[in-house]
């Protein structure tokens, strides 16, 4: 992650070219040759501006960074955050990860993790305490959200530095840990993205953990000029990576580590941030992971509980050029309309934040300069993504928190700084985007040392909304003011057969001609968890055709004429079902 990281000689990576050439996943000429000069663009936007109401909120956590002189590894990576409706209320509640005391570091006062209740009127209660999933004395780094067990509340697992916590959800506001039971603890790792999905389809939710790198206090070396404030971070590279881990479900509140049985856990990792989608529209959900100066993953599932590594064939693993690049956070949305998943992967300064097309076999072509995307945020350092239509008009949108590793380094480089601004992508059809950032508002484009980043309609309202965990400040909670003048429809689905959240599903929707599809996914951004419930944006088409789901059993659903601009639950084998969804006043 350090600014100082070696750049790959190419005499390295033309060998690593040559083979994705030759594989035909680096550059699928067909591919290319067929997609459309010029996207159809969709209707004129509408005006969306985004309100950071953290305060009136009530939101008053604040992110310890736990800066020392030096220079402990942890002190980069920042926090997660989650969205979570804990007391299934209809209402999104927030989760913040927070750190804690170093060798050589001290807070003033202990450091806790805090869940905050969403009111429904606007403001939010810290319930931590009463709640026990303040996490003290735990170096907090990522949180996963998923019901384990089936029984229709979230359970909440955290990963951090030494071990993670998993916390089973009571049913009454309270949670307990149960990391030792359920066999999840990652002893010794330094865990830091996690997704649960259901990779062998038998109705439960499994857990996959990534992890960074082998560094201790004690190996903390020393980089960056021997003179006061020029002290830096190491390259990665200086350390050896550790390895990713998949926990099977066993139904009974425990799981069996099958990290190396599953072929997931065997290969070397740097672990940043996880996807678990179906990449090869087999019906399987599939393992990307985004690494450190490191290439990426990409596991494909082979339906008997083991996986394929197909990182380096598929085209995800390295840019165009050959170059393994600071992967950070990930997500994957079908962004071209042709049916299948797509990948965004963020990078640091001097690196390109890449778009990868999928050729529809699990296979990817980098697109980010025929997309628009380019260089445009070369002097920044992205970290956590999303896709979200912010603006409801039907087509993915690319959003990006940043912000430098380095606290210090505009003393190494002039042109850049710790505190970056938000990016949004526009989406104007088929995968083609220009950067609208700062029309959407000053609150939007703050800079801040962003980290963990979750989005969900926290006030049901109709469009997606913004939590932003920064290092060493409060929170931002950005309301979107503005994107539900567009039509919409947003599911929740409860699994039967399949498991209780229906993470692995499949969505098509057809409306007046427009399709769309969508997926149920684990994990994705970057140490965070944002709202599980699927989210379509409709433009001015007044009219809902069908909406089909494929669950993970294998049952096909069809859903004539739902409601438009609601939020509908779709219980497997039942079909639409009564279930509140307060809408939150606009203070």
């Amino acid at each position: 992650m350090s600014l100082l990281r070696a750049r790959m000689n190419l005499a390295v990576c033309q060998p690593i070219l040559l083979l994705l050439l030759l594989s035909g996943a680096g550059c699928n000429w067909k591919a290319m040759a067929q997609k459309p000069a010029k996207a159809e663009p969709p209707a004129t936007p509408i005006a969306v501006r985004f309100t950071d109401i953290h305060k009136a909120a009530g939101i008053t956590f604040l992110q310890d960074g736990t800066q020392s002189d030096q220079k402990y590894y942890l002190e980069t990576m920042g926090t997660g955050v989650a969205w979570l409706d804990y007391d299934q209320d209809g209402l999104m509640d927030l989760y913040f990860v927070q750190t804690a005391a170093t060798d050589v570091y001290k807070p003033p006062a202990p450091l806790r993790s805090a869940l905050y209740h969403n009111n429904g009127d606007g403001t939010f209660t810290d319930v931590t305490a009463k709640a026990g999933v303040g996490g003290e004395g735990h170096y907090g780094q990522g949180v996963a959200v998923g019901d384990f067990d089936n029984d229709g509340y979230p359970d909440l697992y955290v990963t951090g530095y030494g071990h993670a916590i998993l916390y089973h959800n009571n049913h009454d506001g309270t949670f307990t840990d149960v990391t030792a039971k359920a066999g999840v603890a990652d002893e010794g790792g330094w865990s830091t993205s996690a997704g649960w999905f259901d990779y062998d389809k038998d109705g439960y939710l499994d857990l996959v953990v990534t992890n960074y790198i082998d560094w201790t206090p004690k190996a903390n070396l020393f980089c960056g000029e021997q003179k006061p404030g020029y002290r830096s971070y190491c390259n990665p590279g200086n350390y050896k990576g550790q390895k990713t881990k998949l926990y099977h479900n066993n139904h009974d509140g425990t799981f069996t580590d099958v990290s190396e049985k599953s072929g997931v856990g065997l290969p070397e990792s740097k672990g940043m941030g996880v996807v678990l989608a179906d990449f090869d529209n087999d019906g399987w959900p599939d393992i990307a992971i985004a690494n450190d100066t490191w290439p990426n993953f990409l596991f494909l599932n082979n339906h008997d509980g083991t996986f394929k590594d197909v990182s380096l064939v598929s085209g995800l693993a390295a840019s165009e050029d050959g170059r393994y690049e600071a992967g950070m956070g990930i997500d994957a949305a079908d962004v071209d309309g042709d049916g299948s998943l797509d990948v965004y992967i963020t990078h640091l300064d001097l690196e390109l934040n890449r778009l990868y097309l999928n050729n529809g076999d699990g296979s990817f072509v980098d697109d980010t300069y025929a997309s628009g995307i380019g260089n445009k945020a070369m002097l920044f350092s992205g970290i956590a993504t999303k896709f979200v239509d912010y603006d409801n008009d039907g087509w993915p949108d690319i959003l990006q928190l940043n912000g430098a590793m380095l606290e210090n380094v505009n003393l190494f480089h002039s042109e850049i700084f710790y505190k970056e601004p938000m990016l949004m992508y526009r989406n104007v059809g088929k995968g083609h985007f220009e950067k609208v950032s700062e029309s959407l508002g000053p609150d939007f484009i703050r800079p801040v040392a962003g980290r963990g980043l979750a989005t969900a309609d926290f006030d049901n309202d109709g469009d997606i909304d913004i939590a932003v965990n920064s290092r060493d400040e409060v929170p931002e909670l950005l309301r979107n003011d503005g994107g539900n003048a567009n039509h919409w429809l947003t599911v929740q689905l409860i699994g039967t057969k399949s498991n209780r959240d229906g993470t692995g599903a499949l969505l098509k929707l057809t409306a007046e001609g427009f399709t769309q599809t969508a997926q149920a996914m684990g994990g994705t951004s970057y140490m965070s968890a944002s709202d599980p419930r699927i989210h379509f944006g409709l433009e001015k088409r007044a009219r809902i055709d069908s909406l089909i789901i494929t669950w993970p059993s294998g049952l096909v659903e069809k859903l004539t004429n739902p409601p438009l601009d609601q939020i509908i639950a779709v219980k497997e084998g039942v079909g639409i079902i009564p279930r509140p969804f307060p809408r939150v006043p606009s203070k």
